[in-house]
């Protein structure tokens, strides 16, 4: 590729013409043992970003290694990725070599422009090998599964960032050049970057060699009327015009003119975007809290920037970092844009309406629920409850003047009319999409879940609607299930009335679409509740029970359960017997439960599976005829 520094085959192990899974491991190990403690200021970040990327891989080629083997052929499609990904890999560890052996402090100069153009090269080439993982071919989690595409997702941010800079291009010429010769330098110094600590002069001659080839290159790219270059990472995102000026311009000037660059203390380190909800780690280290969350729900024991491993998983809300982020959206007008302009509420259509008004009567409702006077502050929510359920316009109006932190804290009054006012509210707020980051915001979620604990029969079922609702947004279904929220909604689904049970179910089905959080149901006792719920056929929550069920079942902590529990037979005759839907539900529960497990698929057989299954594909929903279909598959290998 031009603009990229080349691939050394004769480094790598390959099996039958393509790279073994082993050898890619060692190189994820090199690169991440190799740490960034010796990178240059100016590139320190982006290395430290790029091997904390990288270090994630590893749990990918842990689960593929053994898949591999030199007895077995296999097809081109399964192998092809590792040879991308290995080529990504060296270009990613001769990079960090380079932007380490970099001098200079000044981010302006060319050589430092062109080294920032490989790591938008090199970010997408990463991104884009493990774009092409076939992952039916491969045995890999969906734990596994989360992570890479949490990385292809800060891989593809982090080469948006560098596409927000007019970064120079190369033509193919001056590439090869540049590849020929960085590559021959940082072959001379491999063998000496063991003792860097102590030989400090070899990494200069190096840094100054690279540097000059840098900078011959940016001169003789100056001088060049157009740019040639085949590298679609680089030349299909820049204008060209923009290119033959950049090498006159200071790196600065090289931004666009509507470019804002956040503090660096406000990106987190994982997503690279600013952070909203900041925690802090055991290490010291600050994150965006969904991020970190995920992090340690994937089997991450150490603290991504330092590796050191974290005594504990408490995340500590850093408020005094949100006060002043918040503080620099305000400033720059970072902040959603409000829909309220000038006493007047902007509709979907784009026109105005003015509810200037009805902000005042908001205003002074939100300021009674501060009140010294219990009569008072039970009117005002009552009120404010009736009011966020009759129209998305004030929902809006109410979020806007204040209502969620003080709403929050009336989850927790004694007096259970406020209480069930109060959640019942939040409810009707979280309808309003952009109310939802600000209930998690406000750090409503502890006592929404003491509500789901302790409150009374309706607000612990409004409790559950309002986790639901949350939700529905990924990130806080991650929050929502590392904060003890799941054993309450199971009690719900135990212990409440019909509405109650709906309720829990619906929430705990969204946020069991989470691996991670499939395994915290099981361990909250939930198969045995769902295999009670299919039995009492009074309440009407069968299907509810068996969607769950469904979603469960991909879950290893989850089929072993059910397998023990018996409920495979149950599920047959609901084959037979059942709605449309259950017959739906239940087929799609049986096919992870018997697919490439021989003992389960014996158990359906046996219990003549077959017939109910080839009638499903004859008259059932559609889904229930794929499901149907690929069991039928099975049963007939």
């Amino acid at each position: 590729m031009a603009g990229e520094f080349p691939s050394s085959s004769s480094s790598s192990s390959v099996h039958g013409g393509h790279a073994s899974p082993t050898f890619l491991l060692r190189l994820v190990l090199d690169i991440v043992s190799a740490g960034t403690a010796h990178a240059n200021a100016v590139f320190k970040k982006d290395c430290t970003n790029l091997v904390g990327m990288i270090a994630v891989i590893t749990h990918l080629l842990e689960e593929t290694k053994g898949f591999l083997s030199s007895d077995h052929d296999h097809p081109s499609s399964s192998v092809s990725w590792l040879v991308d990904l290995e080529e990504a890999l060296q270009s990613a560890q001769r990079l960090l070599s380079v932007a380490s052996a970099h001098h200079s402090d000044n981010y302006s100069d060319e050589a430092a422009k062109r080294i920032a153009s490989q790591f938008q090269c090199v970010t997408c080439k990463l991104e884009t090998a493990l774009g092409k993982i076939p992952y039916d071919q491969f045995h890999i989690s969906e734990d596994v599964q989360e992570q890479v595409a949490l990385v292809r997702g800060q891989l593809r941010r982090a080469a948006e960032r560098y596409t927000s800079l007019n970064l120079p291009n190369f033509s193919d010429v001056e590439s090869r050049l540049l590849e020929k010769e960085c590559a021959a330098t940082i072959h001379e110094t491999s063998a000496k970057v063991d003792g860097i600590s102590e030989n400090c002069g070899t990494l200069q001659h190096a840094a100054d060699k690279v540097t000059k080839i840098l900078e011959r290159m940016t001169r003789s790219s100056s001088n060049s009327t157009s740019s040639t270059s085949s590298d679609v990472c680089l030349s299909n995102e820049l204008d060209s015009k923009r290119q033959e000026n950049v090498v006159s311009k200071g790196f600065e000037e090289t931004k666009k003119p509507d470019a804002l660059v956040i503090p660096d203390d406000f990106i987190c380190p994982i997503s690279l975007e600013l952070m909203r909800d900041p925690v802090v780690v055991a290490t010291g280290q600050t994150y965006e809290r969904s991020y970190i969350q995920r992090w340690i729900d994937c089997g991450n024991a150490t603290c991504p920037i330092t590796r050191l491993m974290l005594e504990d998983t408490t995340l500590t809300p850093n408020y005094v970092l949100r006060s002043l982020i918040n503080q620099w959206c305000a400033e720059h007008n970072i902040e959603q844009p409000s829909r309220i302009v000038n006493g007047r509420l902007k509709k979907s259509d784009g026109s105005f309406h003015d509810v200037s008004c009805d902000m005042e009567a908001i205003k002074a409702l939100v300021c009674k629920l501060s009140s010294p006077s219990i009569v008072e502050r039970k009117a005002a929510v009552a009120e404010i409850r009736s009011l966020s359920k009759s129209s998305m316009d004030n929902r809006i109006l109410i979020a806007d003047a204040g209502a969620i932190p003080v709403l929050v804290n009336l989850l927790k009054a004694a007096d259970v009319s406020l209480q069930e006012h109060a959640v019942t509210s939040i409810l009707n707020l979280s309808i309003f999409d952009n109310n939802k980051s600000l209930i998690m915001l406000a750090g409503a979620l502890p006592s929404i879940i003491h509500v789901l604990e302790a409150g009374s029969v309706e607000a612990r079922e409004n409790a559950a609607a309002t986790l639901f609702s949350l939700s529905l947004v990924d990130e806080n279904k991650l929050i929502i299930g590392s904060s003890g929220a799941i054993q309450a909604l199971v009690d719900l689904l135990q212990h409440g009335r019909t509405r109650g049970k709906k309720d829990a179910a619906i929430a705990l089905f969204s946020l069991c679409l989470y691996q991670v959080n499939k395994g915290r149901a099981v361990k909250a006792g939930i198969i045995a509740v769902l295999l009670e719920m299919l039995s009492d056929t009074r309440n009407g929550v069968v299907d509810e029970a068996l969607t769950i069920l469904s979603v469960l079942a991909s879950n290893h902590e989850a089929k072993s359960a059910m397998v023990k529990a018996k409920i495979i037979p149950v599920l047959v005759d609901f084959l037979r017997t059942g709605s449309p839907k259950t017959k739906e539900n239940a087929a799609a529960t049986l096919l992870p439960l018997c697919m490439k497990d021989a003992k389960n698929l014996a158990c359906i057989i046996r219990l003549g599976a077959d017939i109910p299954l080839t009638e499903l594909t004859k008259s059932g929903t559609d889904r229930a005829k794929r499901k149907a279909t690929s069991l039928l598959e099975y049963i007939r290998i």
